[in-house]
């Protein structure tokens, strides 16, 4: 009996250390931010660089692995908003930090965008050149490398502003792979709806390229004359 008593008790033990294992596998990427661990001299708590001389802003984001195999429509989308696991990128900057460090490298917003003309309009704004690298990339890869368009084409990434309307709408979005009333940067070349509501294109991470799942990286904007 009492040897019955001690295996159950080795056997509730296993169990409990089995879960408690498993609830840290699931919350590894979690822990990670907790203990503000960074890339490239950026951090959860300093999620930004702002170059003026070169006129490039630099952003911390996590790879989300889960759309390098599903398509998607949104690029990167700040950990804090509502949209945060829809995105190819998990970015650590809030819309109101990318936007006002894309001012102070002297971006103009185009701010053309609204609720009323979203699937007619086209993104304006200051042309951005995007490139994206991490721990073991051999090199800096412009979006396009990253991003795989299902008709071929390349983004033409605007700097649409909309702080207004992503500080209303709280979903975090941060770069948009279509025109939008709402995300800080988009692409012009799609109007919204392209993706979502009218099956133009559909857009997934490259994942011949890009590292696993939760992978921190950093992602560069420069301003282009």
């Amino acid at each position: 009996m009492q040897h019955n008593m001690m295996s159950w008790k080795k056997g509730l033990a296993a169990l409990c250390l089995l879960a408690i294992t498993g609830l840290t596998g699931c919350d590894q990427k979690t822990d990670a931010v907790a203990q503000n661990v960074g890339y490239d001299g950026l951090s959860p708590n300093t999620p930004l660089r702002v170059d003026p001389q070169t006129r490039t802003v630099t952003m911390l984001v996590q790879v989300n692995g889960r759309f390098l195999t599903d398509d998607t429509r949104h690029g990167i989308v700040y950990k804090g908003g509502s949209n945060s696991q829809k995105s190819l990128f998990i970015g650590y900057a809030t819309p109101k930090a990318l936007y006002d460090a894309l001012k102070q490298i002297h971006a103009t917003p185009g701010d053309n965008m609204t609720m009323d003309n979203k699937e007619t309009t086209h993104v304006a704004g200051s042309k951005l050149a995007i490139s994206v690298t991490w721990a073991g990339a051999a090199k800096a890869y412009s979006f396009d490398d990253v991003i795989v368009d299902s008709n071929g084409r390349k983004p033409d990434m605007r700097f649409g502003g909309n702080l207004t309307a992503a500080e209303e709408k709280k979903t975090g979005c941060l770069l948009c792979l279509d025109s939008c009333p709402v995300g800080i940067i988009s692409n012009a070349v799609y109007t919204y709806g392209a993706v979502e509501k009218r099956g133009e294109v559909k857009f997934t991470g490259n994942a011949a390229l890009l590292p696993p799942d939760g992978t921190l990286a950093t992602v560069s904007f420069n301003v282009m004359e």
